[in-house]
């Protein structure tokens, strides 16, 4: 059987990153992202984790942006052809969000926070669109956390989904008795609710939007 082979460093999943060509795949030395912030908040050194690109059909490896001691990759995502990487810097309290470069062969950064703007990292994460950095906490809130500033309570069984211009959609699960899904659209930045669609919302590479069920 004919093959080709990666050498990827021992990561082995890579995912398909919406809004663009190319894969990603991730190690998580120390966790992810909120579990190494705990190690780190313990007093326990952590180890750098790994953020790696993959294209085909060539097969093509990319590492745009390498943390270094004390800092931590959270997930990418991809707006406007341009692919985006979020790092935690634990030593310097900082939240950083980088461009990578359209070669892929580096990135520059465009926003840096501080760490202090979210109570904690837990589901700390990049969406599109336009790019929103937000963070939905143990507590049933939800926190824009960049460009704007916003936050507000939203059902433990929600999760956002994408976000398109001023309104985020968010997917809520129930069980009563059967397992259904519903799509429930909140306006930004106070998360009122606007919409309900009965369904599961999907978008398809092509931008367009399809509700399932």
């Amino acid at each position: 059987m004919d093959y080709k082979r990666i050498d990827t460093g021992g990561i082995t999943y890579f995912a398909a990153l919406e809004g663009s060509d190319w894969r990603w795949g991730m190690d998580y030395t120390d966790g992810d992202l909120y579990e190494a912030e705990e190690l780190f908040r313990d007093g326990h050194r952590i180890s750098r984790n790994r953020l790696l690109f993959l294209h085909f059909p060539e097969g093509r490896l990319a590492e745009p942006v390498k943390a270094e001691e004390g800092q931590y990759l959270g997930r990418p995502a991809a707006s406007g052809g341009r692919i985006y990487c979020l790092t935690v810097d634990f030593k310097e309290k900082t939240i950083v969000i980088s461009r990578c470069f359209k070669e892929m062969d580096g990135a520059e950064e465009i926003v840096r926070l501080p760490l202090d703007v979210v109570p904690d990292c837990y589901n700390l994460m990049l969406h599109t669109e336009p790019l929103t950095l937000t963070r939905q906490g143990h507590e049933n809130t939800f926190q824009i956390v960049w460009p704007e500033r916003g936050g507000f309570e939203i059902s433990p069984r929600e999760s956002l989904d994408s976000r398109e211009g001023d309104r985020l959609i968010f997917s809520e699960w129930f069980e009563d008795p059967d397992y259904r899904e519903e799509t429930v659209i909140r306006s930004v930045p106070d998360g009122t609710i606007t919409e309900r669609l009965p369904g599961s919302w999907l978008t398809a590479p092509d931008g367009t939007h399809w509700l399932i069920g």
